[in-house]
């Protein structure tokens, strides 16, 4: 108790505000947690994708309004994950953090089967679509640390971007037409651009200890982009 009780009382520090090597660490623990979550992603998938009925049980809310219920439910269990792992409570923190992975990996059950089974190359196109995105997260992420530029600015273009592209998805659903393959490439530039204001978010909004919330908002970034790319790559076939 009294632990806790002085881990709560401990001045409060901004990243931006932090010494050299107290940024260094939380940088490191940031991106730390990130490989991990996405390791625990690539694990969880594994494991879900050897479970028949609910493979089925998935790939059958794919269709019309089942879909939007789908994502409905999704947006609402990532939204009391997100507020998990920023609680002041560490161990609320992993909760948030796991949960978050837990439901990515649910979410992306359809769209992995489709392309292991049902697109030429298979696991071969998804590690490539895997290595794309992993290269265009870094390249990002260094443009952010190698300029020191500091893109809040992009914030309102994003939460235009995202409710622009809500209401694309939820048209697509209710009148039933193909977004197409320009959608998948705004989508790839919106999560770019996502993935920029999260690294310099890092710096200008977290605190030294808030690193498991932070690395949150990257994974989820990272994941939007490997989506929109390994669409992308399912569209050639």
């Amino acid at each position: 108790m009294e632990n806790n009780f002085e881990q709560h009382q401990q001045p409060r520090v901004l990243v931006a505000q932090a010494d050299q090597a107290e940024r260094a660490g939380f940088y490191r623990k940031t991106y730390q947690h990130v490989a991990l979550s996405v390791l625990s992603f690539i694990l969880v998938e594994m494991i879900f994708l050897k479970i028949d009925p609910l493979v089925d049980f998935m790939l059958s809310l794919t269709q019309g309004y089942l879909w939007l219920a789908l994502l409905g439910a999704f947006w609402l269990a990532t939204s009391m994950a997100d507020k998990l792992a920023h609680d002041p409570s560490q161990t609320k923190q992993y909760l948030g953090l796991g949960v978050y992975v837990v439901f990515y990996a649910l979410i992306f059950i359809p769209l992995l089967y489709i392309a292991m089974y049902y697109t030429e190359g298979g696991m071969m196109m998804i590690n490539q679509a895997a290595v794309v995105t992993l290269g265009l997260f870094t390249g990002l992420t260094a443009v952010v640390f190698m300029t020191k530029t500091d893109f809040s600015f992009l914030r309102t273009a994003i939460t235009v971007g995202v409710f622009i592209a809500m209401g694309l998805i939820v048209a697509g659903i209710v009148f039933g037409f193909d977004l197409g393959l320009w959608f998948s490439f705004g989508m790839v530039l919106l999560a770019g651009a996502a993935i920029l204001y999260q690294t310099s978010k890092l710096k200008y909004e977290y605190e030294t200890t808030q690193y498991v919330g932070a690395s949150l908002g990257l994974f989820a970034s990272l994941m939007l982009l490997f989506w929109y790319i390994l669409q992308i790559f399912m569209s050639r076939d």
